[in-house]
């Protein structure tokens, strides 16, 4: 596992592990079903999924040591199942998330990093350098739009 945090005040209190599923499946299962089933009444079937096994996860941990937020990073280069829980948004931590997944792929050799952002998310991903490409499509009810970031 690797351990990543960053020096900023908005993150100060915050830390970010990536590991396997095995190791962090438990955490990043309870804030996924949180985020995405409870709160956006995605279905529980097509919310957790057998690529789980394959990804490189990332948990951000609050300074009490309470998971707060999540995201994978697939073999392909997708960024996915970004979620933090409410009480914790605004405060750097889907930030922490994302800088920490956009760190794995480069260090591997990714040449870029591609994500199917929610509508209402594509600012935040903007702000990190990524791009929107193509038209609007639904996923689990929901708008997305394909958003990129190359190396």
């Amino acid at each position: 596992m690797l351990d990543f945090a960053l020096g900023d005040a908005a993150t100060a209190h915050h830390r970010v592990v990536t590991g396997s599923w095995d190791a962090l499946g438990e955490a990043a299962g309870r804030i996924r079903l949180e985020v995405f089933v409870e709160e956006q009444q995605v279905p529980l079937e097509e919310e957790l999924d057998v690529r789980d096994a394959q990804c490189l996860h990332a948990i951000a941990y609050d300074a009490d040591g309470q998971a707060v937020g999540t995201g994978r990073l697939l073999p392909d280069g997708h960024i996915g199942r970004m979620a933090v829980r409410k009480p914790w948004r605004g405060q750097g931590v889907g930030s922490l998330l994302l800088m920490a997944l956009v760190d794995a792929a480069r260090r591997r050799g990714d040449a870029e990093v591609v994500l199917d952002a929610q509508l209402h998310a594509r600012a935040f991903y903007a702000r990190h350098g990524f791009v929107e490409e193509g038209k609007t499509f639904m996923d689990a009810g929901m708008p997305h739009r394909v958003m990129r970031f190359r190396f």
